[in-house]
């Protein structure tokens, strides 16, 4: 039997809080996407990489596919699409009780336009443990029945039911070929934007409605301590006035709550102590800027419709 080597990427894609995240936060056995109840917290494509036997799986984490209104959404679903173009395999993620939505719908009709003939297509259908099984099974020939999925698996993202079935599968069809990554690495983004998207996840989950759509972090400084620890310095930008005021709270209690678990989530993926420093900036006009675009690793020029 060969020892080859095999390696290659691996695009999730789905509509918004499909599980996408949180199955590669399982596939990877670290949190290097964020997860949270809002959808599309996922802005840029985020990397984990797993290790299954000799196979090196680098999974894009794409965001979410919607119908975009804003110049951040059509980013985000270019970002998307093109994390499609540069995968190997590709997995469609449905949750189960929602089943074939319009969004499901119009993904499966734009799939065949962004495949090239050597990809391999597979279907997760997550979030199995809320319907029954006669449910999932006409949900399976429904939609093998829209496309030609190479492979179907039934799995449970936050259960862990049925992820090392699929990521078993996937180590056998990638290509051969060299490790992309060392084999200590879980994720190719830089740690200043991990750091940034843990800090947005706090914000995200403490902040109610639209607000976090309005606002974006930045890791301005990173320093590395002689005493094995790391100062970070983040900017938070939102729009307007009244948001700095949201952010901040009563006394300062929102940020600090914020910066305490930010801190604490960087600490322990770094492995050793963090001094997390947060600043609220008013930046009105951020969401047209190309410079936050590419801090948060999409393409500015994506966003025009």
């Amino acid at each position: 039997m060969s020892n080859a080597t095999r390696a290659g990427f691996v695009a999730l894609i789905g509509e918004p809080n499909a599980g996408k995240s949180t199955l590669t936060n399982a596939m990877v056995g670290a949190k290097v996407s964020i997860v949270t109840h809002k959808v599309q917290t996922t802005r840029a494509r985020i990397r984990g990489v797993a290790i299954e036997g000799d196979a090196q799986i680098v999974f894009v984490d794409t965001p979410g596919l919607f119908r975009p209104r804003r110049r951040l959404d059509r980013a985000m679903v270019a970002a998307a699409w093109g994390g499609v173009a540069d995968a190997d395999v590709v997995v469609l993620m449905v949750e189960a009780h929602r089943g074939v939505t319009e969004g499901v719908s119009t993904i499966l009709q734009a799939l065949p336009d962004h495949l090239n003939p050597n990809q391999t297509v597979a279907l997760a259908i997550n979030k199995i443990d809320r319907v029954k099984s006669e449910v999932l099974l006409k949900l399976t020939k429904d939609l093998n029945e829209a496309y030609q999925f190479a492979e179907t698996f039934m799995i449970s993202a936050e259960k862990g039911h049925g992820v090392d079935a699929l990521r078993k599968w996937l180590a056998k069809s990638l290509p051969e070929g060299p490790w992309l990554y060392p084999e200590d690495q879980i994720a190719d983004l830089p740690m200043r934007m991990i750091a940034a998207e843990m800090t947005r996840e706090k914000l995200t989950l403490r902040l109610h409605q639209e607000l976090p759509y309005q606002l974006t972090v930045e890791t301005e400084n990173w320093e590395e301590r002689k005493d094995g620890s790391a100062r970070v310095d983040q900017i938070i930008y939102v729009m307007r006035d009244g948001h700095k005021g949201i952010v901040l709270g009563n006394k300062g209690e929102t940020i600090k709550a914020i910066s305490q678990s930010a801190r604490a989530e960087m600490a322990e993926l770094l492995g050793r102590p963090v001094h997390l420093f947060l600043q609220v900036k008013v930046r009105p006009g951020w969401l047209e800027e190309a410079e936050r675009y590419s801090e948060i690793g999409l393409d500015f020029k994506d966003g025009n419709s």
